[in-house]
């Protein structure tokens, strides 16, 4: 068996292919084709000289889905919703995230108001009819949005989680009308109470259906076309896989289908070497991420912000739980309207790319700031694959930073490169110290083109004493998606204190929800399934996620169940109430379709530990250039040991160790290093 997993990136496509009989690996990496992203999905499967027609399953991850709303690309979308209802979405919360910012402003409507349309009908929160749904102005709604020529329409009517029937008939009346719109019903999407992030996750998937569906479609059909005749998956937020069909229909679970491949390696990689809580840190061209990995299992949201808390579109659905900050190796470096340096958001991406690409960029870059630093070879780029422009990158860093800051070139390099440490370093703060952990308790597991090359600055930053550097580093997101299962996650909220509640009820619902989910499952002859149950004291707003077994919910077993909740909430809060009452907002169920289960071989390194040259480096002194010894990480026998300061060089990336680092490298490949000043 033949399986591929290939991540689209802002600057780069990665390809990481096994072929099980052989026992080995394949990979590749081109440039993104941003105007037509599955072109990048074949250059990629060519430079690797794998036939489509041999390939078994091939997995994807892409960043289409987040990028439509984030660029606001999406379709022209209209909003039907419960009349009195209409200005929910545009209202959104009450709270203010930036009380002293003079110029905060809220998140950006993806539908204008014009274009959402009230019907008449209203359910009560125990999906009991208070209104019957007025057919006639379902109609009258259709035939509005239709004249105003949306592309998408979203339906959210109040309290529908617990009643689906009313969207449902207005389903079929808007596919009867207008037949060639992409439509997102919110029961199908999301049933949980919460009424302005319903509406914006419905809203959401809306907003991007056309424009992802589209994109899988031409995938699928692009892949057809050079032979390709297996499974395509495709990558989702909360870590699984799931077929093109669901992407389509629920395309809002694709925001982070790239990023959590690199977490599900992370999770695994530092179980395998005796590391049980990591921070999976991935940067890559455009952006850095950030997540962490508690007990071997990567933490999980049950939703997020895209754009930021204060300002985003809230999309509640299951995720693993991500930090991302605008500090990837295409970030810009900039001189805001006061003089004060900046690197990134604006990433020059793959096109036109960093100045040393000899792509047309003219922006300078942390990749430009990194060559005129000697920590990236710039006759050694991917392999050799990349001749860079070092004296480019050095001009355009002199030009736009170095001269108007009156600073030399390798100084503005170097403020590039630390403004950068500060922003990836408080992503990982923001996993770790804002949740309560402490990250000199983790390993940090560096992974994308940039991250063994900033790692060990990022972890002298925050004191943590171990750094890893994968196998595969620049390809670690691909090589996670192949580690990825099935994964389908399903909520209801089912308000209920937990001392009366029916637990008949609450099994039917269970099945419910187990049942929707086997037709979505592809590997559904070996599925395991998770349940857990939103629990919170009394009088509380926000809830914690407690495990259940069916048995228990079955047996009615109450007291087992509180007993848990109090042990979780100890665990949390260091305190909990034993007798204070509880309720239950919401049932979750997890179906998981376990993938046949690939073992890799042990790839053991080279039979040297010698450094292959040597090449004069600036590491954290801009005046004092170091001549460095520069060693080929393919040539490294296990078990070998290098001092820092130092360079090990591999495709795709480099890794830097500084001053008093030692690097391990481990009978299994990987690097270990133990930071020196941690």
């Amino acid at each position: 068996m033949i399986l591929v997993a290939i991540d689209i990136g802002g600057t780069f496509t990665d390809l990481i292919g096994f072929d099980d009989a052989a026992g080995t690996f394949v990979q590749a990496k081109s440039l993104s084709t941003p105007s037509h992203l599955a072109q990048g999905v074949i250059d990629c499967m060519r430079k690797s000289g794998l036939a489509a027609s041999t390939i078994d399953e091939l997995i994807h991850g892409s960043t289409t889905a987040i990028n439509t709303l984030i660029e606001r690309t999406g379709a022209k979308t209209g909003l039907i919703v419960t009349a009195g209802t209409r200005d929910v979405y545009i209202i959104g919360r009450g709270n203010r995230p930036e009380a002293y910012n003079l110029f905060f402003h809220r998140h950006r409507p993806l539908v204008a108001r014009h274009l959402t349309r009230e019907v008449s009908e209203r359910l009560l929160s125990s999906g009991a009819v208070h209104v019957p749904l007025d057919r006639d102005s379902v109609a009258e709604a259709c035939r509005a949005l239709a004249s105003e020529g949306v592309e998408a329409v979203a339906v959210c009517f109040l309290h529908s989680y617990a009643n689906p029937e009313h969207e449902r008939i207005a389903g079929e009346m808007i596919r009867a009308s207008m037949p060639a719109v992409y439509l997102s019903l919110s029961h199908d999407i999301l049933r949980e109470y919460r009424e302005f992030e319903r509406v914006s996750t419905t809203v959401v998937n809306a907003y991007i259906g056309p424009k992802v569906g589209g994109y899988v479609n031409s995938l699928q059909s692009n892949l057809d076309a050079i032979g390709f005749r297996g499974a395509l998956s495709i990558m989702r937020s909360n870590g699984g896989v799931m077929t093109p069909e669901v992407a389509t229909q629920r395309p809002a679970a694709m925001m982070e289908s790239g990023p959590v491949g690199g977490i599900i390696a992370s999770a695994r990689v530092g179980r395998a070497l005796g590391f049980p809580n990591v921070i999976s840190f991935d940067m890559g061209g455009t952006t850095a991420k950030a997540s962490l990995v508690r007990d071997g299992e990567p933490t999980m949201a049950p939703g997020y912000y895209v754009g930021g808390y204060a300002s985003g579109h809230p999309v509640m659905l299951p995720m693993i739980d991500v930090v991302e900050v605008g500090a990837g190796g295409g970030s810009i470096a900039w001189i805001d309207d006061v003089g004060a340096l900046k690197v990134g958001p604006q990433s020059a991406g793959a096109d036109p790319g960093p100045i040393c690409y000899r792509s047309g960029g003219s922006e300078p870059t942390i990749t430009d700031a990194n060559v005129v630093l000697g920590r990236i070879d710039p006759d050694n780029f991917l392999g050799g694959e990349m001749q860079l422009d070092a004296a480019a990158a050095s001009r355009g860093i002199e030009e736009k930073i170095g001269r108007p800051l009156h600073m030399d070139t390798v100084q503005a390099a170097q403020a590039i490169v630390e403004i950068a440490i500060a922003k990836m370093s408080l992503a990982v703060r923001e996993v770790s110290v804002a949740k309560g952990y402490d990250p000199r308790d983790f390993a940090l597991v560096a992974s994308g083109g940039a991250g063994p090359l900033h790692v060990n600055a990022i972890a002298r930053e925050l004191h943590i004493p171990k750094v890893i550097v994968p196998l595969f580093p620049s390809h670690f997101s691909a090589l996670g998606m192949l580690l990825a299962d099935e994964r389908h996650d399903f909520i209801r909220t089912h308000y209920c204190d937990l001392a009366t509640l029916d637990f008949t009820t609450l099994v039917q619902i269970a099945h419910g929800m187990a049942v929707e989910a086997s037709t979505a499952l592809r590997h559904s002859s070996c599925a395991e399934q998770q349940i857990h149950l939103d629990l919170r004291y009394v009088g509380q707003e926000f809830t914690l996620q407690v495990p259940v077994s069916l048995q228990q919910l079955k047996s009615a077993d109450r007291k087992a169940i509180r007993t848990a909740f109090d042990s979780l909430y100890e665990q949390r809060y260091a305190y909990h109430s034993s007798d204070e009452p509880v309720e239950m907002v919401n049932i979750r169920l997890v179906i998981v379709g376990k993938r046949p289960k690939q073992v890799f071989p042990k790839l053991f390194g080279g039979k040297s530990a010698n450094a292959s040259q040597q090449r004069k480096v600036y590491f954290s002194d801009p005046y004092k250039p170091v001549t460095s010894p520069l060693y080929q990480r393919v040539a490294l026998a296990t078990g070998s040991r290098i001092d820092g300061p130092a360079l090990i060089q591999e495709h795709g990336t480099t890794t830097v160790l500084f001053e008093n680092d030692i690097c391990d490298v481990a009978t299994s490949g990987e690097l270990i290093i133990t930071v020196g000043d941690a």
